[in-house]
């Protein structure tokens, strides 16, 4: 049994990473915040710039060609994954790793490359049998992302694709956030820019043409736009991915702070069982001698 300085000691140290455990909820609160703020305000841009030039692409798609629309083969995928920096946040970097595992093993008979952005990713998967072309890492540590980084992401990520002609598909992962207790894995394609199809592309077309007047030639508008777009894509998946990141933290610190303090509770009602225990004794030793003598 564990003496009674032993008792103390785990006490006082769990109760120093309880204080560590509720700084970190709420740095993560405030982190939260902020980001949820970013997620909030970038989602309509992202969504409407999908739908115009998804409509746009299919209308003109027989007039005109760019490397960002054309599709290729299915041969050869090149993953972006988006993970965090740092640990301790849950369950959210493992989740998208397996997602990513799974895009992998459902399509193992093709070719695949991986640029990480984060450094969980970017650890698991180089001790794995995934090239990695390119890595990013300490970008959003701080919680934040900055749109520069985005920018210079997404040039790399064009410039790859444009001159690597092997490269059929391009695929971001990212952690897209819902609320603060819940975040979802999710896989997204990325180039070529899939172009709308069906009712959903003439739905498309007619919206952009109704509310749209294009001067410019189709090359120079979608020389401009689509580039634009795929800045576009990677900066709200990093946003989301940062929500997602600091979201998965808090509750894990919550969590883990509830559990301190029942660890606590469980170690001094057994510190207390040992003090009486100790002094049931001496008492029994003091009436023993009293009764010989």
């Amino acid at each position: 049994m564990a003496s009674l300085l032993d008792m103390r000691r785990r006490i006082k140290s769990v109760k120093n990473t309880q204080q560590i455990t509720k700084a970190m909820k709420m740095v993560a609160a405030a982190k939260l915040k902020r980001a949820q703020d970013r997620v909030t305000a970038s989602r309509p841009f992202a969504g409407k710039m999908t739908e115009v030039l998804g409509g746009l692409s299919a209308k003109v798609a027989d007039d005109f060609s760019h490397p960002l629309l054309d599709a290729r083969g299915d041969e050869k995928y090149l993953i972006v994954l988006i993970s965090a920096d740092k640990g301790l946040a849950g369950a959210f970097n493992a989740n998208v790793i397996k997602a990513t595992q799974a895009f992998l093993k459902e399509n193992s008979a093709k070719q695949a490359e991986m640029v990480a952005v984060g450094r969980k990713g970017r650890d698991f998967f180089k001790r794995r049998e995934i090239e990695m072309t390119d890595e990013y890492v300490g970008l959003t540590g701080s919680g934040q992302v900055n749109y520069p980084d985005a920018v210079e992401i997404a040039q790399k990520l064009i410039q790859q694709f444009t001159e690597d002609t092997s490269i059929d598909k391009v695929f971001v992962v990212f952690t897209e956030f819902k609320t603060v207790l819940s975040q979802k894995p999710v896989i997204q394609q990325l180039l070529p820019i899939p172009r709308a199809e069906g009712s959903e592309t003439e739905e498309a077309g007619s919206s952009a043409e109704a509310e749209y007047i294009y001067e410019q030639p189709a090359p120079e508008i979608f020389g401009h736009l689509l580039p634009k777009y795929v800045i576009t894509q990677i900066y709200r998946g990093m946003l989301e991915s940062v929500a997602s990141e600091q979201g998965s933290r808090m509750t894990a610190m919550d969590s883990a702070s509830k559990n301190a303090g029942e660890l606590i509770d469980t170690l001094t009602l057994n510190m207390n069982r040992i003090r009486q225990a100790a002094i049931t004794k001496e008492i029994i030793e003091v009436v023993s001698g009293a009764a010989a003598a």
